[in-house]
């Protein structure tokens, strides 16, 4: 890590969280009938997830653009524990890494993410650490449908620095989206691209 960096921001998915998920689509095509392709052919066509993962619509309404797009006759029940299925564990060796750079810096987390998997994640952490959310684990945490902001976009970015007094070029973030590193290096972030999770142990040692 480069010197003089005193802040750092971490996001949540494919870095602190293990991915899969092509687990969601397998459960959406299950449940529907529709091939795993079409599943994702549907689902990246889509703009409901990204009105969801910016809190621009309830989680009954996102239930309810699911059902209609995919086909679905289900109950709110099997429909998030198939939204929830790519969500996979966090190890605990980095809630100690979190833990330890907390003692040295000021730590964040933001997230591109939606109120049932909020639910979702923060029942995982309990599970592994006994601890009641991930929020625990940062000086604060920012959720983008709590924001009404997401990743990419520069604002997002601008919000948190504004919000913890925070100078650019003492802060870093990590993410596994190339996209959303570009919106943070134009809010003058420096940025560290994580391939695969283990790589935020090469970083900081």
């Amino acid at each position: 890590m480069k010197a003089g960096i005193k802040n750092i921001i971490f996001d949540l998915g494919g870095v602190i969280l293990n991915l899969a998920v092509e687990n969601t689509h397998r459960e959406f095509s299950r449940l529907s009938g529709l091939p795993p392709e079409e599943i994702k052919t549907r689902v990246h066509q889509a703009n409901y997830f990204h009105a969801y993962e910016r809190g621009l619509i309830s989680d009954a309404e996102f239930r309810n653009h699911l059902r209609q797009s995919l086909q679905l006759q289900v109950t709110d029940s099997e429909l998030d524990t198939a939204w929830n299925a790519m969500l996979l564990d966090i190890p605990l060796e980095r809630f100690e890494l979190l833990q330890q750079l907390k003692q040295t810096h000021r730590v964040f987390l933001l997230s591109n993410t939606n109120e049932i998997h909020r639910q979702c994640f923060n029942g995982i952490v309990h599970q592994t650490s006994g601890k009641s959310n991930i929020d625990h684990y940062f000086h604060k945490a920012y959720f983008s449908h709590q924001l009404k902001l997401s990743k990419p976009d520069i604002a997002i970015y601008q919000h948190v620095l504004a919000d913890q007094n925070l100078l650019p070029h003492e802060t870093v973030f990590l993410d596994d989206n190339q996209d959303n590193l570009t919106g943070a290096a134009k809010a003058g972030l420096h940025t560290f691209y994580v391939q695969q999770p283990n790589q935020i142990f090469e970083f900081f040692a």
